[in-house]
């Protein structure tokens, strides 16, 4: 099964190994964003928006029909349950890094963010699909 995913979502297996170790890496810091307001919550958001829209993307690339509860859990429920558990481990895990509650708030609001692309997208392939 482990197989099947790896096949069928190689780009958002990658993406998301991308996203852990940003999340988790001493990568970065406050000097980097120092002169862009809320640079890090924009950084989140993108991150998780980045993922969602990939992993929305090869769902349709896999699969012709949409179910939507594959969808809910798969490109929405998981990405926020990651995001919420790296925030708990930059909290308990590491020194360097800070879970926060506001980064929960940016990565949830990427997933959707990315959830609304992607399901834009399908539905424009959908129509030229016939």
């Amino acid at each position: 099964m482990a197989t099947n995913y790896l096949k069928s979502y190689p780009l958002t297996l990658l993406t998301a190994v991308v996203v852990v170790a940003l999340s988790l890496l001493p990568i970065g810091g406050p000097e980097l964003t120092r002169d862009v307001p809320f640079a890090d919550k924009w950084t989140h958001m993108v991150m998780y928006g980045g993922l969602t829209s990939v992993l929305w993307l090869e769902y349709w690339r896999c699969h012709r029909r949409l179910s939507w509860r594959r969808v809910a859990v798969g490109a929405v429920a998981v990405p926020i349950l990651m995001s919420g558990t790296l925030e708990l481990m930059q909290a308990y895990c590491t020194t360097y890094r800070s879970g926060e509650w506001m980064d929960l708030l940016a990565n949830s609001a990427g997933v959707c963010i990315g959830a609304v692309l992607g399901l834009s997208v399908l539905r424009r392939w959908r129509r030229h699909d016939g």
